[in-house]
């Protein structure tokens, strides 16, 4: 036995066992594990010992199948949606009502330090405009009206900043990605 209690291999069988397990089809499963349905296919179809990445993937599954849904994109709730990233890692996602002064978020990592808000699991509207702020250029800022305009922002919003920055820092690896869903003033 290796150091972990993950199998060496897996059948086609296991990979049909974990795709009903999960309710899912071969194309969904395919998305899930970001490879070809026809991969899928032929895992399934094959009689030889699967290996390489899947392997310890299906044996989480098999033992924690609720997994995929805990890494599922939720509906947009509100016209403005903020991905909070790590590197090319989701942390938070974060959709916003700006009208009614509304946020709800979604944590993909259980480290707080990952987290938009940290321990914070229910942030209110007022928590959300400080970690706006702080993942942008402070309003204190000498100079700040030069920085504004080399940004082409005509006054301080840190939403405008972020779009311009996709608020990066200088000392961390996290950063913004805005999705803005209106039509007409309306949420799609």
């Amino acid at each position: 036995m290796g150091e972990y209690v993950t199998p060496d291999y897996i059948s086609g069988n296991d990979i049909k066992l974990i795709r009903s397990v999960l309710g899912m089809t071969q194309k969904e499963f395919a998305s899930f594990v970001n490879t070809s349905k026809r991969t899928v296919e032929r895992w399934e179809s094959s009689d030889e010992q699967i290996t390489g990445p899947i392997v310890p993937l299906v044996d989480l599954l098999i033992k924690k199948n609720d997994y995929p849904e805990s890494l599922r994109v939720p509906k947009m709730q509100y016209g403005l949606r903020l991905w909070y990233m790590y590197h090319d890692f989701v942390c938070t996602i974060i959709d916003i009502d700006e009208l009614e002064r509304k946020i709800c978020i979604h944590n993909y990592f259980t480290n707080p330090f990952y987290r938009a808000f940290g321990i914070n699991t229910e942030p209110s509207y007022e928590d959300y405009e400080e970690f706006l702020e702080s993942r942008c250029i402070p309003e204190t800022r000498d100079k700040l009206k030069l920085e504004l305009k080399r940004l082409d922002i005509p006054f301080y919003d840190p939403i405008m900043i972020i779009e311009k920055t996709n608020g990066r820092m200088a000392d961390d690896d996290f950063w913004i990605k805005i999705e803005r869903n209106y039509r007409d003033d309306q949420l799609i």
